[in-house]
């Protein structure tokens, strides 16, 4: 019997059980969370400075349909400075960044100016100090998931990422968890 659940992965923390790197192996892991099923594997990865929505399973076809299917992935990003409609619809039309050194245009994708999320767990380190200047909030929906797209995307257009959090993956969001929390689902 397959096992899914969903995690609100928290900042600093590793989309991942094993770390076999050789340097700093001070990393927080997936498996720190609870108790897993033998076998459970994240589905996708969030970088150690995202946080947010992320499945895991131990059914490797349902890890397939997330991560190479036109899955809705909606994430709430903080950037540095007031982002305006005209940065909006530049983002939203696709442009081009770097994917391990070689040029990739992002698919058109849906971009909304937002209200600072209220009921956000507060993030295990501080963002910055406001006399930093102002920052601002965007919802960007996508059903692609390149190597640190959105962190590329919004440095590429002059706002970089502050903040990042995948809020939703398909009809599944993290709205009411806390960060660390770990649910059943079923699919």
């Amino acid at each position: 019997m397959a096992h899914y659940f969903k995690i609100f992965k928290p900042y600093g923390m590793l989309s991942q059980f094993i770390y076999n790197q050789k340097q700093r192996k001070n990393k927080r892991l997936l498996g720190e969370l609870g108790e897993f099923p033998e076998g459970t594997m994240s589905v996708g990865r969030l970088d150690e400075d995202s946080e947010g929505l992320l499945f895991l399973t131990t059914d490797g076809k349902f890890s397939y349909k997330i991560t190479s299917t036109n899955v809705d992935k909606e994430y709430w990003v903080q950037v540095d400075g007031i982002i305006s409609e005209k940065d909006v619809e530049k983002l939203s039309d696709g442009i081009e960044i770097s994917i391990y050194g070689k040029p990739y245009q992002t698919l058109p994708c849906e971009v909304r100016l937002m209200s600072p999320p209220q009921n956000l767990p507060e993030r295990a380190k501080r963002i910055r100090s406001e006399a930093h200047g102002p920052t601002s909030w965007i919802s960007i929906v996508l059903n692609e998931g390149k190597y640190r797209q959105v962190r590329k995307m919004t440095a590429k257009i002059g706002f970089p990422t502050l903040r990042l959090i995948r809020y939703r993956i398909g009809d599944e969001t993290i709205e009411g968890m806390d960060s660390e929390e770990i649910q059943n689902i079923s699919f």
